[in-house]
């Protein structure tokens, strides 16, 4: 099922946001799941002063998307998502899954943000409020990642259905090579590694008696070549061929 991914300024209404589309999706009987600083229990002012910290925080947020998108349940991820490197890195685990995803922007100034802050027990420090403020990378319909886009001001009642409409009814996106998970290997993959690495060092073995320093050495079953300054033996042939012959490895 879908991602929302929530965007805004800190203190701007999109935990508020959440829980309205939250109920609104689960009275039409589809299953909800909330991501948000305080489900994976991440202090905000400590995380959001410390870019390694916030790195990290960011890498918590995204595994528990990934582990929570699926057939059955919407994935909504209430954090601040304001940089758009990031909100790419959401897109393309959506595109993954074939799943659509759209952002909602909840649009606030900077003074009704420290204003609303100020009134929260919990609140970032000024300093972390202003910082995040400042770093602030604001979501572009234009870019596919930011695309659908939905638009909220703070006063604004949220387009339930036409949120819903861009999550239940739009065609999920084609996942490409960037976005799928390729696999590792095939089940007898070590075995394969093996067994063409033995034949392409028996092929070079038995051409550096009649090949000269500085000869370029076809590799077998591949477009690539080994250029040898000298006598070399087996492990030594074997290690770089390692290294240097991955289009042989199966996929």
């Amino acid at each position: 099922m879908p991602l929302v991914i929530m965007c805004g300024y800190p203190a701007c209404g999109k935990s508020r946001r959440s829980l309205q589309l939250k109920e609104h999706l689960e009275r039409n009987g589809l299953s909800v799941a909330v991501v948000s600083d305080e489900t994976e229990r991440l202090d905000r002012n400590a995380v959001y002063s410390d870019s390694g910290q916030e790195k990290n925080a960011r890498g918590t947020l995204k595994s528990r998307v990934q582990r929570l998108i699926s057939k059955d349940t919407i994935v909504i991820l209430d954090s601040l998502n304001y940089i758009k490197g990031f909100r790419y890195e959401l897109f393309c685990v959506a595109k993954n899954q074939r799943t659509p995803s759209c952002v909602v922007y909840c649009i606030s100034n900077r003074d009704k943000s420290k204003e609303l802050n100020a009134s929260r027990p919990s609140g970032y420090t000024p300093a972390v409020l202003d910082a995040l403020i400042a770093r602030f990378e604001e979501p572009d319909s234009r870019n596919r990642w930011d695309s659908p886009l939905f638009t909220i001001l703070l006063e604004d009642p949220l387009p339930l259905e036409q949120i819903e409409e861009a999550l239940c009814n739009a065609n999920a996106p084609k996942p490409n090579r960037s976005t799928q998970s390729q696999p590792l290997s095939s089940a007898d993959f070590l075995y394969e590694v093996d067994r063409r690495t033995q034949e392409v060092v028996q092929r070079i073995l038995e051409r550096q008696s009649t090949s000269f320093p500085g000869e370029a050495i076809p590799v077998l079953g591949s477009a690539e070549s080994v250029i040898l300054t000298g006598r070399r033996g087996h492990s030594q042939l074997a290690s770089r061929l390692l290294l240097t012959t991955r289009s042989l490895w199966p996929s």
